[in-house]
C-alpha cells in the first residue's frame, strides 16, 4: 500500500472494509480533517459521504473526534442513531503527539460503556489513527 500525494493509503478503504455502494456517514467534520482520507472513502464506495441529516440507514459511521470534543461515550452513542444492525463505528483520532490526540486508555473506556467493542486500530493519513468499533453480536 502505498500513500498517495495527499497522504491517504491508496487502497484505504479496503481496509477499512468499505466497498462500492456503501453508505458513509461521517460526523465531527471540522477543518483539521484530512480530505486526502475523505476523498479515497468517497471513491471506495463510488458516492458522497453523508451527514448526520441523512435520515435513514447507514452502513458505517466516520466519526472524527479530538481530545477536545467533548464527551466521547455521548458521541459514540449519537454515532449509533442511524448505524445498521451490524455496522462499524470508525472512530478518527490525532495520532499520538499531534493537536487533540486522544489518549487510547480513554479510548478504550469510552467504547464499552457505549455499548461498543474495539477490534481494530490503523494509521491513516499522515495525522490520524481510526480505531473500528462495533455492537457486540449478542446485541
Amino acid at each position: 500500500m502505498s500513500p498517495s500525494a495527499g497522504g491517504a493509503d491508496v487502497q484505504l478503504g479496503e481496509r477499512l472494509g468499505l466497498k462500492p455502494g456503501m453508505v458513509v456517514q461521517e460526523l465531527g467534520w471540522d477543518e483539521d480533517v484530512d480530505d486526502a482520507i475523505r476523498a479515497e472513502i468517497e471513491n471506495t464506495i463510488d458516492a458522497d459521504l453523508v451527514d448526520g441529516d441523512h435520515g435513514d440507514v447507514v452502513d458505517v459511521v466516520l466519526l472524527w473526534w479530538r481530545d477536545d470534543d467533548g464527551d466521547l461515550v455521548d458521541a459514540l452513542v449519537d454515532s449509533l442513531t442511524d448505524l445498521v444492525r451490524g455496522g462499524a463505528i470508525w472512530l478518527l483520532t490525532p495520532k499520538v503527539g499531534r493537536p487533540g490526540a486522544v489518549d487510547a486508555a480513554d479510548v478504550a473506556e469510552a467504547g464499552p460503556i457505549a455499548g461498543l467493542s474495539t477490534t481494530t486500530t490503523v494509521a491513516v493519513g499522515k495525522e490520524w489513527t481510526a480505531t473500528r468499533l462495533v455492537a457486540p453480536k449478542n446485541r
